[in-house]
């Protein structure tokens, strides 16, 4: 229990970090830019190999298709409801991003955490920690100047860290015993929010704010996510 404390304190308190960097130090656009697309290059990779791929070896194909996709319907209309209410430039389409992936995603990762050591969640935690940073302080930068106080975006992140931590908890101690078709059904579906959330949030929001290293960035995080990966391998 205090490993998974650990890993989710980690994991959740970047959210914070990074909202306060967002609002409070200011954040260049090229800077940004190129920290997101790097976040993304990471999840990419690891959604694949850290909750796609295993589900599929200990249930099935079909309900690794179904999970995916189910994970990126429920994103998008999500996220295009968050969209229409807030506007483009809020934030908000950021912080959906973030709460509707991370939801099920530190769902995985907690279950990911029963039973583990350090090292072999270290590829899906390290990429969430890599991906949280920059789209906390993104969002939360772009809420602070369309008006939003402070204290309110940050209470705002604060209560998303939270939520976030309860269903990395939930997922370490409610589901123990659950069945593997179940648990690949819940890495799935955080697969295919995430999968979502880099196609129509991340990946265009890079290459807006800095196109000509968006590509290189997401190479990076690639292969910091596939080091990472082979750590935990060893």
């Amino acid at each position: 229990m205090m490993m998974t404390l650990i890993v989710v304190g980690v994991v959740s308190g970047a959210l914070l970090i990074g909202a306060a960097w967002g609002v409070y130090f200011g954040l260049g656009r090229k800077t940004e830019g190129f920290l997101v697309a790097l976040a993304g290059g990471a999840l990419l990779l690891s959604v694949v190999s850290e909750l796609i791929e295993p589900s599929i070896s200990r249930s099935s194909v079909l309900l690794a298709m179904t999970g995916v996709l189910a994970g990126a319907i429920v994103f998008t209309a999500a996220d295009y409801l968050i969209d229409e209410k807030w506007g483009e430039k809020s934030g908000g389409g950021l912080l959906a991003a973030v709460t509707l992936d991370g939801i099920p995603e530190n769902l995985a990762l907690g279950v990911a955490l029963i039973g583990a050591g350090p090292l072999e969640v270290a590829a899906l935690a390290g990429s969430i920690l890599l991906s949280n940073l920059p789209e906390a302080a993104g969002s939360a930068r772009e809420m602070a100047a369309s008006g939003m106080p402070r204290y309110r975006v940050m209470l705002l992140w604060a209560g998303t860290a939270v939520l976030l931590s309860a269903a990395a908890l939930v997922g370490n101690v409610a589901l123990v015993g659950v069945s593997e078709h179940a648990l690949a059904a819940i890495r799935c579906f955080a697969a295919g929010a995430v999968v979502a959330s880099l196609a129509t949030e991340v990946f265009p929001k890079a290459y807006r704010e800095d196109h000509h290293l968006a590509g290189i960035a997401t190479a990076i995080g690639v292969a910091l996510a596939f080091g990472l990966g082979a750590l935990a391998g060893t």
